[in-house]
């Protein structure tokens, strides 16, 4: 199989995960120069504003970049033609069935890594053509499904054998890549620590309340509705919590409320009424810091995990 870096012409195998009202232009251009791929977040955007952000991400970078297509949305169609008609050449999906968009996909000669909650879906997607898939533990933040990284990773890994598996979930340091390898994941995906970045374009309340959280800060609401999410103890919470539990309500109406309060919460920096979303990880993320620091850092550190490790070797 292929390297992961040679197979998408990246430096580190490395992604940046789209985070709604993080992953925007700004940061995606900021991991893809520092030499990962960054992936624009479109879920809740219109096309146009798709055609505008992948345009301003080409004055930030000459390097490989791709984009997230949320199935569920609902214009997934005029998304995607938008994303190919700009030369797209990297899509990752969630939120739905990627399935009908592969041909699509495929016949612009664009790579698909579909974001998948289990081995068995995992490997349905090798199965139908897909280019990787990421496998995301429930340890992220933002929607999630039920199995841990570690137990995903592994499984996936082992059934899914064409592809590249990407692992997804509680890693923000050198130490999570080097315990990805060891799975068998031949790259990582990551959310949690580029929202505590520099370049990421959002309010310094939401990157401050990322820096002040601990291993506990963070409740998964929306299962009741099919739509687990990871997101901040706040009033927020409550609202969604209480959504979930109303019968009457599905998980469009749920989606009609957590998206556009998840846009807000980056925009406006209101952490305590607005959702907010990082990962279990949060614990190790003390400072924000430029986006190619936090890349050669965490390279640097899995580096010298890995060299420690030899000594369990003698």
């Amino acid at each position: 199989m292929m390297k992961l870096t040679e197979l998408l012409g990246i430096e580190y195998p490395i992604f940046c995960g789209a985070m709604g009202g993080v992953s925007r232009p700004e940061l995606v251009g900021a991991v893809s120069e520092a030499g990962g791929m960054g992936i624009l977040a479109t879920a809740g955007s219109k096309p146009e504003q798709v055609r505008a952000d992948i345009r301003q991400i080409r004055e930030l970078t000459d390097k490989p970049f791709g984009a997230n297509v949320a199935i569920m949305t609902g214009n997934a169609d005029a998304l995607i033609d938008v994303m190919l008609e700009e030369g797209i050449k990297f899509f990752t999906t969630g939120a739905g069935d990627p399935l009908p968009y592969f041909d699509k996909i495929h016949a612009a000669r664009a790579k698909v890594f579909p974001v998948v909650p289990s081995a068995r879906v995992a490997k349905k997607m090798e199965d139908n053509g897909a280019d990787g898939v990421v496998v995301e533990g429930m340890e992220a933040g933002g929607h999630i499904g039920t199995a841990t990284t570690m137990t995903l990773t592994r499984q996936a890994a082992a059934i899914v054998t064409t592809i590249p598996v990407i692992a997804a979930g509680g890693i923000a340091d050198g130490h999570g890549i080097v315990a990805a390898y060891a799975l068998g994941a031949a790259g990582v995906q990551v959310g949690t620590a580029f929202v505590a970045s520099i370049e990421a374009p959002i309010h310094d309340n939401y990157k401050q309340a990322l820096v002040d959280a601990n291993d506990t800060a963070t409740v998964v609401s929306g299962s009741k509705t099919r739509g687990p999410m990871r997101m901040t103890k706040n009033a927020a919470t409550v609202k969604h919590v209480e959504l979930d539990e109303d019968p009457s309500v599905d998980l469009d109406a749920l989606e009609a409320y957590t998206i556009p309060s998840l846009v807000r919460a980056a925009r406006d920096g209101d952490t305590t009424n607005e959702i907010v979303t990082f990962g279990q990880i949060a614990g190790l993320i003390t400072e924000v810091r430029p986006v190619k620091e936090i890349i050669e850092t965490m390279f640097a550190e899995a580096n010298d995990v890995i060299e420690s490790l030899a000594a369990f070797r003698r």
